[in-house]
């Protein structure tokens, strides 16, 4: 955790904001369900467990109605405001709830709970929509890793608290009641601490009501593929995560025997392991949006899932925490169950980044909004899904490994879909397993606008290297040809790469290339070319060809030279005798080499010459060590 953003006084208002309101709902929810439990209550003839699922029900039931018009109003009022007024909302429920508490009357907290998840779908648009708003691009990965971190560890602190306080004999309730009222108070205190925001969208038109608006948010996000997958990918995660919460309880006590207690060590082991994997995510991103984290957490996710298959029931009397963790399948269970968690982080913080990132300002919240009623949806699909199971007499390793094979058939369609996940996958593999991956420079990349990135090539994974290297996704140059071969084609034109070739080889592909690069630098694209034309076949630059100066006669942008260090001899250039992908001594030799992306100072499209870049790049080359 970096203090500068978690100390930050843009930031940390919001933080704990958030943060205190997603703890006072664990309170006040697990609470309410340990009374009705231990109190045995029952309402309009329903029994204990039955009361117990209505309580979820009840408190996801506003999601569905009115997550649209939420959305709306984050998008043309102050979100800084709304978060104010919401906090004041939750206050004046929780007094609701004290006197509910201190009454005993069940139809009165019911009452509270809708109104709770009333306004928790009021926040949840803000939550994540006014994070752009307050803090650096570069910024966003770690902003969303600390709340996700946050979130689980309110969840879990909240939970344990509200059955705390509500198990203190005679006093829980009053208890119960102080502990949330207190709460709202420091959430609205911590409120008043979000700096002053414009509202995005001030001339929208709200529309009431329930199918309508729903449905037109949920075509907002449709608009855009990308945008799209990513909000399923985050509804499978909670349809996933919904499903295992619910199971975990009756695993707990029939498979190992064990008593309460070990099932709040479980959910204590889930919580602690995604904030663990959110944080690692952001340390692990550099930065930057890094979506090839997304598939090593599915797979990840999968394996420890899959693996709770293998655990054999245990036979003997109820054991608490030291019995549980005194036998191997015990102790196979947490490592599953921490893997899991961990993995679930490196898979929800890059997706939640995303949706910020690529949806517009101006409908931002009701995408937020929109992705909130898909995750309510896929949550209450997934009791049903469970439901199918039970009916069905699967054991609790059976049903382990169904979601855990659905979660890879799942994850892969999306990646097939989506070849974007893949290539970054593909990117973190090389320059975070591979290779010990370096960039210098990256300050000399300019935030927006177009501008032209220029670079020796020395293998046949340059373009990749390059890609986790820059923070704005750059598109690429490339000879026609690549775009014909097998899968590596595929994946090219889902990187929006460029088709070039030369004249007599085909003089409409050069054409249509040049407009497309002239189009591209107009609408702010960042563009990679490899001025040589070539991988190298010895070690040594090219000549540049003049394709530089032709683009810079049609539109002026910056240029920026880079040069990249260290891949020559690797497996993936074309140092067996000129051939690529054949030596495989260098393939194990050069495991873990160093590499170093080097970026280098502007130069304006006035000063550049093919000559003048060809001369700069072999001098920055011959002057580093790892090309000695």
């Amino acid at each position: 955790m970096e203090k500068k953003l978690f100390f930050d006084r843009r930031f940390w208002p919001m933080f704990w904001t958030q943060f205190l309101g997603a703890f006072n709902d664990n309170v006040f929810k697990n609470a309410l369900v340990i009374l009705i439990t231990f109190k045995s209550y029952k309402l309009l003839g329903l029994g204990t467990e039955q009361m117990v699922a209505l309580c979820g029900g009840v408190f996801i039931l506003p999601f569905f109605l009115f997550s649209a018009v939420a959305g709306q109003i984050c998008d043309k009022y102050n979100k800084d405001q709304l978060v104010r007024y919401i906090k004041v909302w939750e206050i004046v429920v929780m007094l609701l709830g004290s006197l509910g508490f201190f009454l005993e009357n069940v139809p009165l907290l019911l009452i509270t709970l809708f109104l709770m998840g009333l306004q928790s779908t009021f926040f949840g648009p803000i939550k994540y929509s006014i994070l752009p708003e307050i803090i650096k691009k570069d910024e966003l990965v770690e902003a969303n890793a600390l709340v996700e971190m946050g979130t689980f560890l309110a969840i879990l602190l909240g939970t344990i608290l509200g059955g705390v306080l509500i198990s203190i004999e005679q006093s829980g309730k009053i208890f119960v009641s102080f502990a949330v009222l207190l709460f709202a108070l420091k959430g609205y205190l911590f409120s008043r601490g979000i700096n002053r925001l414009q509202p995005t969208n001030p001339g929208l038109n709200i529309r009431f009501g329930i199918v309508r608006p729903t449905w037109e948010v949920v075509q907002i996000i449709k608009q855009t593929k990308g945008l799209f997958l990513s909000v399923l990918g985050i509804s499978w995660f909670w349809f996933l995560g919904a499903s295992l919460l619910s199971i975990f309880p009756v695993y707990v006590k029939n498979v190992f025997n064990g008593n309460e207690h070990v099932v709040t060590l479980f959910l204590a082991i889930f919580s602690i392991g995604v904030a663990i994997g959110s944080m690692l995510c952001e340390k692990l991103s550099d930065k930057k949006l890094e979506l090839g984290l997304v598939p090593i957490g599915t797979i990840g996710m999968s394996v420890f899932i899959i693996d709770l298959f293998f655990i054999k029931a245990l036979n003997g009397p109820e054991v608490g925490i030291i019995e549980f963790f005194s036998t191997f399948n015990g102790i196979r269970a947490t490592i599953d169950l921490l893997g899991l968690s961990i993995f679930s982080g490196f898979y929800i913080v890059p997706l939640y980044t995303f949706i910020q990132m690529f949806s517009k300002q101006e409908v931002r919240s009701r995408v937020i909004a929109a992705n909130n009623v898909l995750n309510a949806f896929f949550m209450v699909f997934s009791a049903i899904f469970l439901g199918i199971l039970y009916a069905l007499n699967l054991s609790f390793g059976q049903i382990f490994l169904i979601l855990g094979f659905l979660n890879l058939i799942v994850s892969l369609y999306i990646y097939t879909v989506i070849p974007e996940f893949m290539l970054r996958f593909i990117s973190f593999l090389l320059t975070k397993v591979m290779y010990r991956f370096k960039v210098h420079g990256s300050e000399n990349i300019p935030s927006k606008g177009g501008a032209i990135l220029i670079c020796n090539h020395v293998s046949f994974v340059d373009w990749l290297i390059i890609a986790a290297g820059i923070r704005r996704p750059p598109r690429y140059v490339m000879w026609y040809k690549f775009m014909q071969v097998p899968l590596v084609g595929f994946l090219f034109k889902d990187a929006r790469v460029i088709p070039i070739a030369q004249k007599k080889e085909d003089p409409k592909i050069l054409e249509d290339g040049m407009n497309e690069i002239k189009k591209g630098l107009l609408a702010g694209d960042l563009l990679c070319i490899f001025p040589e034309g070539e991988i190298t076949k010895d070690g040594k630059l090219g000549k540049f060809r003049t394709g530089i100066e032709k683009i810079l006669n049609e539109v002026s942008v910056p240029v920026i030279p880079m040069t990249l260090n260290g891949l020559w001899g690797s497996f993936f250039s074309r140092v067996n005798n000129g051939k690529a992908l054949s030596c495989w001594k260098t393939f194990f030799t050069r495991w873990f080499a160093r590499v170093e992306l080097n970026i280098y100072p502007a130069w304006s499209s006035k000063e550049v010459s093919a000559k003048k870049l060809e001369d700069y790049t072999n001098e920055k080359l011959n002057s580093n060590p790892l090309n000695q």
